[in-house]
């Protein structure tokens, strides 16, 4: 029994060992987590996911969470007698349908402020209205208006910035103005990848329903670790990329052009996949690098 514990003790000692030259390298860095999917409705993923960014934060990363609410919305727009309407994947937003976004974003936003603050870490929530953060333009579908959507236009990082160097966790509420002071509602994917642009983030990770990126998507072994921007652009060039991982991709392909250093894209339904990805050599998730970037994972 003594042995089996010692053992226990040292495989723990060895996860820390392994992760402390990634705590190195990102010591002060900025990260985005984009919070989505499953890992927002299921309460137990919930909370490991906020453990995890409590966690990056009190290891000394600078974590920034950009969280969307998409079922949460279609949920209440229903309750109100509603029926939710996508265009090429879109929501329709009219003005009754931006009011519901609104509140519930608004109430998912402070939501995950509470669970930060209840693990000892200082949070704040805003929204891109607050401090002119994202500034929008109306988002058209193919020609098609979708109501109040909102394409972005302009980042201000500086209340984001401000918030950071007082020590403080922001989460940030995907909802933007326009030139008129027109709200508007923003897909947290783009909100996400736009505030990483505008602050030269580390590391921008998108928390999905799907393990990574496939080169065959009906074949799991075929899970690609890390990739570069050419060989993404490769991918969906040869057409093995499409559905909703095609403007992900197409996200993640700009944000290391436009200075992100690391595009992650993992699976939320993973315990800690955060974690496993940051502070472990394989990861679990793909990362996108730039193609003169060094690789952690080589197959």
């Amino acid at each position: 029994m003594e042995e089996e514990m010692i053992k226990q003790v040292m495989d723990k000692a060895q996860v820390l060992i392994e992760a402390l030259p990634y705590i190195q390298r990102f010591n002060r860095k900025i990260m985005i987590v984009k919070y989505g999917g499953s890992a927002m409705i299921d309460e137990e993923l919930k909370k490991q996911v906020i453990q995890d960014v409590t966690l990056l934060k009190l290891v000394g990363f600078k974590p920034i969470i950009v969280h969307g609410g998409g079922k949460e919305i279609s949920r209440w727009v229903e309750k109100t007698g509603m029926e939710p309407e996508f265009i090429n994947g879109l929501r329709k937003t009219d003005e009754a349908t931006m009011e519901i976004a609104e509140m519930v974003l608004n109430k998912v936003n402070k939501s995950l402020v509470q669970n930060v603050q209840s693990l000892g870490v200082n949070a704040v929530g805003i929204s891109g209205k607050d401090g002119s953060l994202l500034k929008v333009k109306k988002k058209l579908s193919d020609g098609q208006d979708i109501g109040f959507v909102g394409e972005i236009t302009e980042v201000n990082p500086k209340i984001l910035q401000d918030l950071l160097e007082k020590d403080f966790l922001p989460i940030v509420c995907p909802i933007g103005m326009d030139e008129n002071f027109v709200t508007y509602n923003i897909n947290a994917d783009d909100a996400a990848c736009a505030i990483a642009k505008a602050l030269n983030a580390e590391k921008l990770a998108f928390l999905t329903d799907i393990e990574g990126v496939y080169k065959d998507k009906d074949n799991p072994d075929t899970l690609i670790s890390e990739m570069t921007v050419d060989e993404a652009r490769e991918l969906i060039g040869d057409g093995y990329i499409g559905g909703g991982m095609l403007p992900k991709l197409t996200n993640c392909i700009d944000a290391i052009e436009d200075g992100v250093n690391r595009v992650h894209i993992l699976d939320g339904r993973i315990a800690h996949c955060l974690l496993l990805e940051f502070f472990t050599n394989k990861g679990i998730g793909t990362a996108i690098i730039g193609n003169k970037d060094t690789r952690y994972y080589d197959e």
